[in-house]
C-alpha cells in the first residue's frame, strides 16, 4: 500500500466514523487519530533509519578506501625496505 493509498482510505474511514451516532464516533475517532499519529511516527522512525544506513554506506566506503590505501603504502613501504637490504 502506497502512502497515497493509506491516506486515502483514512481519510474515508473518518469520514465514515463522521457519520456515526456521537457515542460510538467518540472512540473510533480516538483509534484513528491514534494511527495517524502512530503512522506518522513510522514514517519518521524509516526516514532516519533510512539516513542511517545512507551514513553508514558512506562510512563504510570511506573506510574501504583508506583500508586498500594503506595496504598499497604497506606494500610500498615494504618494498623500499627490502631494496635497501638487498643494497646492504
Amino acid at each position: 500500500m502506497t502512502e497515497q493509498d493509506f491516506q486515502t482510505k483514512l481519510n474515508e474511514l473518518i469520514g465514515r466514523i463522521e457519520t456515526l451516532p456521537t457515542d460510538e464516533r467518540e472512540s473510533l475517532m480516538r483509534l484513528a487519530d491514534e494511527t495517524k499519529s502512530r503512522h506518522a511516527r513510522m514514517k519518521k522512525t524509516i526516514s532516519d533509519l533510512q539516513e542511517s544506513l545512507d551514513y553508514l554506506r558512506l562510512s563504510v566506503k570511506y573506510l574501504v578506501f583508506d583500508l586498500e590505501a594503506t595496504r598499497r603504502e604497506n606494500t610500498c613501504l615494504k618494498n623500499l625496505l627490502d631494496r635497501r637490504d638487498d643494497q646492504n
